[in-house]
């Protein structure tokens, strides 16, 4: 399965990158510390050490002095990060045998 398909994954997969490379208030490294445990259970390395304590907290707050309609634009990732768990979710449950997900 190519990641890069999954929706949101032009957030989200920057966002591993850059917690693997020690980044965490980054909107994308901040998206997959809030569902760090969903994306785990459905197969990927999210390494915990590099994760924000309150992602969803630093998040808005991020955002707040990034944009006028942070609130708007706050819903809206959680719903793309939604999307995206649930894709990779589904892929993981109805997996090969043999199939093994390509992470970057």
């Amino acid at each position: 399965m190519n990641l890069n398909e999954l929706p949101g994954a032009d957030i989200i997969l920057p966002g591993l990158s850059e917690i693997r490379n020690g980044e965490s208030n980054t909107i994308g490294a901040l998206l997959v510390a809030i569902a760090a445990t969903r994306l785990t259970e459905a197969g990927l390395d999210i390494p915990k050490y590099h994760l924000a304590p309150e992602p969803e907290l630093t998040l808005y707050a991020l955002l707040q002095d990034e944009r006028d309609d942070a609130y708007v634009y706050y819903n809206a990732l959680l719903n793309l990060l939604n999307s995206f768990c649930n894709a990779l979710e589904l892929s993981y449950k109805y997996k090969p045998s043999n199939f093994t997900i390509k992470s970057l």
